[in-house]
């Protein structure tokens, strides 16, 4: 197991909580950027050292880390942080850098299956704007002589993310579109494939993260609620719901998505291989 170090986390969000959540009682020191103060305030009390972007000085974090993990959304520009680390990155050489990318890379399959060596083919500008920014850090990579390995993330879930609080309330319902599948990932199973790649780091690397079990959403809520032991929401065709034009985006594209690459180069056993385990767990912890 690598020894304790150092993460800077750009753009601590979410999944990077879940890896801090590992590596914290291991010894290690986590910084993470942010330019919320209240967020910062949180990242305190969650034992993260907060850095403020409009205060603190970037580069210098990024010259004395060990490692780094990237999350931050791209913009139009592609990534925001990148340019302001670079030539950091370059003079201190960390012996890690993740980058949290997406499947949507992929673009739309037909349901069919995608593995890393699948072509990229984005659908949304979402996707667009994550294949700017995975080739912006590969250049960045290449000319700082640093290694990257780049994380294609699958629908995340997790506490605080699940389908539980709209069953509850009434308001889930499952919207059938024919032949729509999503592959998913449990935030914890993230986090594990990324400690288990800062222990077994490969130069170039590009991971798939989801679980085993790609499956139409409406399975997902429908199991939910079941778990619940409420009455299954209605379905609704995808043709007349009411969705916002982000939610409907995502059914713009249908894939299922490999991951032998995590298993057979990083040696993971994912904790929760389909939603019915990752659900049961939430339940269980109280979500």
């Amino acid at each position: 197991m690598t020894a304790p170090g150092h993460l800077l986390s750009l753009g601590h969000g979410y999944s990077a909580a879940a890896l801090a959540r590992r590596l914290l009682p291991l010894g290690w020191t986590v910084t993470g950027t942010t330019r919320n103060p209240d967020r910062a305030a949180a990242m305190t009390g969650a034992g993260v050292t907060p850095l403020l972007l409009q205060d603190g000085d970037l580069a210098a974090a990024a010259r004395r880390a060990t490692h780094v993990l990237a999350s931050a959304a791209p913009g139009p520009d592609g990534d925001p942080l990148l340019p302001l680390v670079a030539d950091a990155l370059a003079a201190g050489r960390p012996a890690w850098v993740g980058y949290l990318s997406t499947t949507g890379v992929y673009g739309d399959n037909a349901g069919d299956w995608v593995d890393e060596d699948s072509p990229l083919n984005p659908a949304t500008d979402r996707g667009r704007l994550r294949v700017m920014a995975e080739r912006q850090w590969q250049v960045a990579s290449r000319e700082g002589g640093w290694p990257l390995m780049i994380f294609r993330l699958a629908g995340i879930y997790g506490p605080g993310r699940g389908p539980f609080e709209k069953v509850r309330d009434g308001s889930a319902r499952r919207i059938i579109k024919a032949g729509q599948v999503f592959s998913r990932t449990h935030v914890d199973d993230i986090a594990q494939v990324l400690h288990a790649s800062i222990d077994r780091p490969r130069a170039g690397g590009i991971y798939n993260v989801c679980d085993d079990d790609p499956a139409p959403p409406q399975d997902v809520i429908g199991h939910a609620a079941q778990l619940l032991g409420l009455p299954i929401p209605p379905a609704v065709p995808f043709e007349i719901a009411d969705l916002s034009p982000m939610a409907r985006s995502f059914y713009a594209e249908s894939k299922k998505v490999r991951n032998d690459r995590i298993k057979t180069e990083l040696g993971v056993r994912l904790i929760h291989p389909d939603y019915r385990s990752g659900l049961a767990a939430l339940l269980a912890a109280g979500d």
